[in-house]
C-alpha cells in the first residue's frame, strides 16, 4: 500500500488542525489501520459503505467488541472519509451493531477506598488520590500541567477531556502539602533538563508553533512526568512525557489485593466512588454532573443506585 505514508501524514495534519487529543488520534489511527488490514491492504479510497459494513460486523461477531468500541471504530472511519477524503458520509449502513449493555459501576465504600489508597505508594498513590479526590479519569490526571493546579482557589482545571471541554473540580486540601513536595522534585528535574539542553514538553493544539519557547516553560510541564526522557515523534525534541498509565494501574491492582478487596477495581472505580460519595453527602445531581464533565445528566444518574438501600430500597422478606 504505497499511499499509506501520505495518507497517515494527512490524517495527522487533520488531527492537529482540529485540536484532537493525542489519545483520540492514536485510537483513530489504530482503527483505520485495522480497517485497511481487514480488507487486505486495499487503499480506503477504493472502498465504500459495504466495506465499512463488513468491518463493523466483523468487530461485533468475531471480535465481540463492546458497543462503545465499535462506535469508536465507526467514528474513526467517518473522520477518514469526511475530513481527509471529503466524501459524503451519510451512509445507511446495515452492519450488525455490537450490543449495548447497561451496567452498574463498581463502587468502593469510603473505608475500602482508604484501605486501597493506604496500600499504594509513591507517585502512583498521589495520582490515585487525585482520581478519587477530584473525580478525574486516569488520562485526565496524567495530562495535568503545572498551570492546571490552582492552589489559591483549591481547584483543578481539567483540560483535554473526553468531550474536549474544560471543567473545574476541587483540589483536596489534604493533598496540598504532598503535591507541593512532589512539585519541588519535579521542578528540580526540569531545571536539570534545561541545563542539559532538554526540558521541552509536547504542547496541545500546536501551541509550539505560536509560542516557540513555551514548551520549556515551567507552567507547561506535566505534574506527573516520566522518570526518563524520550524523543517526541512529532517535533523531534527530547523531553519528558507524562507517567505511563500502567505505573498507576499496576500499583492499584497490587493495593486492591493487599487490602483484600473482593471487587473488580480499576482506576475508573475511583472516579465512580468520587461521584457516589458526593451524592451520599447530599450534593445534588447537577453539581456532580458538572464536576464529572458529563454532557447528559442521564449518565450521572447511574450513580443514584447506591442511594437506595438494597434493591430499589426494598427490605428483603428473609430479614423479616
Amino acid at each position: 500500500m504505497s499511499t499509506s505514508p501520505k495518507l497517515f501524514d494527512r490524517l495527522h495534519e487533520e488531527f492537529r488542525r482540529r485540536h484532537y487529543s493525542y489519545e483520540t488520534e492514536k485510537s483513530y489511527i489504530h482503527w483505520i489501520k485495522e480497517f485497511i488490514r481487514f480488507h487486505n491492504m486495499t487503499p480506503p479510497r477504493d472502498l465504500g459503505a459495504e466495506a465499512i459494513e463488513a468491518f463493523l460486523t466483523h468487530l461485533a461477531i468475531h471480535k465481540r467488541v463492546a458497543a462503545s468500541t465499535q462506535n469508536q471504530a465507526f467514528s474513526a472511519l467517518i473522520f477518514l472519509y469526511r475530513e481527509v477524503y471529503h466524501l459524503d458520509t451519510d451512509w445507511n449502513l446495515d452492519a450488525l451493531r455490537a450490543r449495548t449493555t447497561r451496567y452498574v459501576p463498581t463502587v468502593l465504600s469510603r473505608e475500602e477506598t482508604i484501605a486501597v489508597l493506604n496500600q499504594m505508594s509513591g507517585v502512583a498513590r498521589l495520582v490515585a488520590q487525585i482520581l478519587y479526590g477530584s473525580g478525574l479519569r486516569l488520562r485526565e490526571g496524567l495530562n495535568l500541567r503545572i498551570k492546571d493546579l490552582d492552589f489559591a482557589q483549591h481547584q483543578i482545571i481539567v483540560r483535554d477531556t473526553k468531550g474536549r471541554e474544560s471543567r473545574v473540580t476541587p483540589l483536596p486540601d489534604v493533598l496540598i502539602d504532598s503535591l507541593t513536595q512532589h512539585l519541588q522534585i519535579v521542578k528540580r528535574w526540569h531545571e536539570m533538563d534545561l541545563k542539559l539542553g532538554f526540558g521541552a514538553v509536547m504542547l496541545p493544539y500546536a501551541l509550539d508553533r505560536k509560542y516557540p519557547n513555551a514548551n520549556r516553560q515551567w507552567i507547561w510541564q506535566f505534574v506527573f512526568p516520566a522518570k526518563s526522557r524520550r524523543r517526541d515523534s512529532h517535533s523531534g525534541q527530547i523531553g519528558r512525557y507524562h507517567l505511563h498509565p500502567s505505573n498507576v494501574q499496576k500499583n492499584l491492582k497490587q493495593a486492591v489485593f493487599l487490602a483484600n478487596i473482593q471487587k473488580r477495581v480499576s482506576c475508573h472505580t475511583l472516579r465512580h466512588s468520587f461521584a457516589t460519595h458526593l451524592l451520599q453527602d447530599g450534593y445534588d445531581i447537577r453539581t456532580v454532573q458538572e464536576l464529572l464533565g458529563h454532557k447528559d445528566v442521564k449518565t450521572t444518574m447511574i450513580y443514584t443506585h447506591v442511594l437506595n438501600r438494597g434493591g430499589r430500597g426494598v427490605r428483603s422478606p428473609l430479614d423479616g
